[in-house]
């Protein structure tokens, strides 16, 4: 039997401040839609891939939950099952989902990384940073005044599109990377993102480190830009090097004024162990540097998430709330500056891991996804299916990865289906010969291989071996469109920007839902933010 929850009874856990974990089990393209303010999207089709680095600790109270209706949560209860099965025993689901929410009289909140967004939007309410409008950023920039503009997003979002001049330094690097970008005090600093949590929080960042130039944000970022009728630069490259001996010193002072503003602590490597070691409460932790740092030494057991995207997407990264969180950074800097914006937004037991690769064993490379409960089954080789296809024998390809990459790019002859809809597509399209799975990587494929296996013994089928990245890499031909769709295409949300059609009405939209999230925010009340 699964166990339930009442929405009262969620709503009361949330206000009480224990550690919680609420999932929401739907494809993102559903949550976007509606969703509870404090879930974490790990749709059924990626439980098993996304589980062991959101929900670390397995006694942990998680509350997973779907739309509903009460009695009917179908998605809800496979999932407490099969977490069931992967060792997780305090899972519960909320009886009647999404609409049993609703009708407790409890908002529902539109949007992804809605948390974070909400905290930008109360920051900039409560704290007021300077704005500059991009037509008067644009005058200035062709007066060519003594000013810098910083873009606060990870280097493929600026790649994609950057306001002309613009140079990037994500998030929790501007205060590490500022005195070195502008060594003049007399320039002024833009700070900008997409839209405005990262502008928001970055010029902040900068503010809080007391740095001597003046500091602004743009308003409405590279969207405000664009809807200006002004054009953006594509392409882009342009980066700010580590800082050198004196200008480290100058961002660890910084640092350490805002360690003291908003009390930052640190711990040493056996309080880490300690807290790692404690069967009682959830530890992450996250190394902040940047992605070439993070492979070339980190701690064992460390996840990397680049400071700024952990402010930015904390539900990306944190499934279980009012968790212990150390931050990893041998420079110090990052790590205080992100530590400093997790309590702010209402995480309390946020640290900096003091000295952290002195005298322990570190390890080298990316860090690895666990999938939990995955068994790999039968396979084909790239060349097998290619001479598969080529023999015109009776087959059914099927990719399983989101459709996002799918549209850009896939084997000919695939459909596609999101896994969880698999075995009612297979209702209709089911083969008479051979079914072949496959994904970006190949492990969705091994575990919707698993599922269809269970569920129809007889049924032929194999894994394509390496998934789509080994096709691509043998050379093998592929397409792009969003052809032959076995369901729903409700898996993923497509950014304004990335959108064909009605692009400026969608940005438009976008800006005005993030404007609107703090009313929202206070009629839910369970926001703790400070600042």
């Amino acid at each position: 039997m699964t166990r339930e929850i009442t929405p009262e009874k969620l709503k009361q856990r949330i206000v009480a401040r224990g550690e919680f974990a609420i999932i929401d089990v739907r494809e993102e393209g559903v949550y976007f839609d509606s969703h509870l303010l404090w879930a974490t999207n790990i749709p059924l089709s990626r439980l098993e891939l996304e589980t062991a680095r959101l929900l670390p600790r397995k006694d942990a109270p998680v509350v997973v939950y779907d739309s509903g209706p009460r009695g009917k949560e179908a998605a809800a209860r496979r999932a407490c099952q099969r977490l069931g099965e992967l060792g997780y025993s305090n899972v519960e689901a909320l009886s009647g989902g999404t609409q049993a929410w609703a009708e407790a009289g409890f908002e529902l909140f539109s949007g992804l990384n809605v948390p974070s967004k909400t905290f930008g939007e109360y920051l900039l309410q409560r704290r007021k940073p300077p704005e500059i409008l991009a037509a008067r950023l644009d005058d200035r920039l062709r007066a060519k005044e003594n000013l810098m503009v910083l873009d606060a997003r990870p280097m493929d979002e600026y790649n994609a599109m950057s306001i002309p001049t613009a140079i990037d330094v994500p998030g929790a690097e501007l205060v590490y990377r500022v005195f070195e970008a502008a060594p003049d005090e007399a320039t002024d600093i833009v700070v900008n993102c997409a839209g405005r949590t990262r502008s928001i929080v970055g010029a902040m960042s900068l503010i809080n480190a007391e740095i001597p130039n003046r500091v602004m944000l743009l308003k409405d970022g590279t969207m405000g830009w664009h809807l200006a009728g002004l054009k953006l630069d594509h392409g882009k490259t342009a980066e700010v090097s580590a800082p050198g001996e004196k200008n480290l010193a100058r961002a660890r002072d910084a640092a350490n004024r805002v360690a003291e503003r908003f009390d930052v602590r640190c711990i040493s490597a056996d309080e880490l162990q300690t807290w790692r070691n404690d069967p009682t409460r959830t530890c992450y932790v996250f190394d902040v540097r940047t992605k070439n740092e993070f492979i070339e030494r980190r701690l064992a057991g460390s996840i990397h998430a680049p400071g700024g995207q952990l402010v930015q997407t904390t539900d990306e990264f944190i499934g279980i709330r009012n968790s212990r969180i150390v931050l990893v950074d041998d420079q110090y800097v990052r790590a205080v500056i992100t530590a400093s914006w997790l309590k702010q937004m209402g995480e309390p037991d946020a640290v900096v891991l003091k000295d952290p690769f002195d005298g322990v064993s570190t390890e080298c490379g990316p860090d690895e996804n666990t999938a939990l409960g995955l068994v790999e089954h039968s396979v084909i080789e790239p060349g097998e299916l290619h001479a598969v296809i080529q023999s015109a024998e009776p087959m059914l390809v099927v990719d399983l990865s989101c459709s996002r990459n799918y549209r850009k790019r896939h084997i000919a002859q695939a459909h596609w289906c999101v896994r969880q809809h698999l075995d009612s597509a297979l209702a209709f399209y089911r083969p008479i010969g051979l079914l072949v799975l496959t994904s970006e990587d190949g492990q969705l494929a091994h575990l919707a291989a698993m599922d269809i296996s269970a569920s129809d013994p007889r049924q032929l089928v194999r894994v394509l071996n390496g998934g789509n990245q080994a096709w691509r890499q043998c050379g093998y031909p592929m397409i792009d469109g969003m052809n032959n769709a076995l369901c729903n295409v409700d898996d993923v949300w497509d950014r304004p920007y990335d959108r064909e059609n009605d692009q400026e009405l969608k940005m438009k939209q976008y800006l005005e839902w993030e404007v609107q999230l703090m009313d929202q925010a206070s009629r839910d009340g369970t926001t703790f933010f400070t600042c």
